[in-house]
């Protein structure tokens, strides 16, 4: 069965329990062609129309965005909604690539969060999991703009600052950093001879790498398509979520799983790190393409 097939599957079997919040939801989602965004506008008719608010609206979600977690280690679905300062709602799911060093996992809150990053949104006011977060998610999202805000809503608590579940946080301001993610980014990186290396250096142009300064993007081409992904640090170092896993969750929770990926560009700025060896790992085992890499 294919990953979209997959998806697909696992949504019909979540609209046989006859609920309608998410048989109207998995309906809006079809006609979106997959991809796991509730607009504003949409978050506001559905809460209007199952009386239900915003946050009681992305816990009856869930199921729906654990749907598109890849688990190929786990077979554990993990789903979480972020929901953005706009009012509207970015699913993301966890992600497992088979091959490759568990390190390049992606977890659901750290999915969602950087589906959001990626989509425009500004700050994120609630995060919404189906299961607690983990430390390494509890410390990933201690680097947004709205951490002393962030509320966490599990299906058995809600309404908990994430600083309730990361007591005595170290964060980006122990290491005099105020400029943190969800804030813009601009680097000041050009360069590209294509379509394709342009988009990648400009990902990188917005990547979160204040404490390595090693801002990188990739570029990934989709039957004519470019979608990227950028870096985000983090300041615990190993939660930082890297730039090819991010243009992949972006591919997977907008619809476009199951199109060819063609080629794939990581652009990064020569600095103490790099995140080509990763990058060229992920490639080859889980799109089995080269890694076209321009340094900056």
């Amino acid at each position: 069965m294919t990953e979209r097939k997959e998806i697909q599957h696992r949504l019909a079997q979540v609209a046989t329990q006859a609920n309608p919040v998410t048989e109207k939801v998995i309906n809006l989602l079809h006609q979106q062609n997959l991809k796991g965004v509730i607009s504003a506008e949409q978050v506001a008719l559905l809460s209007t129309e199952f009386q239900l608010t915003p946050v009681q609206l992305a816990l009856a979600c869930l199921p729906i965005a654990a749907c598109f977690a890849l688990v190929p280690v786990s077979n554990f679905y993990v789903g979480a909604v972020a929901i953005g300062e706009s009012g509207a709602f970015y699913f993301g799911a966890n992600q497992e690539f088979a091959g490759v060093g568990m390190q390049q996992t992606v977890h659901a809150e750290q999915s969602a969060v950087m589906h959001a990053w990626l989509a425009g949104e500004k700050a994120l006011s609630d995060m919404v999991v189906n299961y607690t977060p983990c430390g390494h998610c509890r410390q990933f999202m201690n680097e947004l703009n709205t951490a002393e805000k962030l509320h966490i809503h599990l299906p058995h608590a809600q309404h908990n600052p994430l600083h309730g579940y990361l007591p005595d946080a170290f964060g980006p301001k122990d290491l005099d950093i105020h400029h943190v993610l969800f804030d813009p980014q601009d680097h000041a990186l050009q360069g590209g001879n294509d379509a394709l290396e342009r988009a990648a250096v400009e990902a990188a142009n917005q990547a979160y790498a204040p404490y390595s300064q090693a801002y990188s993007g990739v570029a990934l081409m989709v039957e004519g398509e470019i979608i990227t992904g950028r870096y985000a640090e983090n300041a615990a170092f190993n939660p930082s979520f890297l730039p090819l896993q991010s243009a992949l969750n972006f591919y997977r929770l907008q619809g476009y799983v199951g199109r060819r990926i063609e080629r794939v560009v990581l652009a990064e700025k020569r600095a103490v790190l790099s995140h080509q060896a990763m990058a060229e790992d992920l490639a080859r085992s889980y799109l089995a393409l080269p890694l076209e890499r321009l340094e900056l």
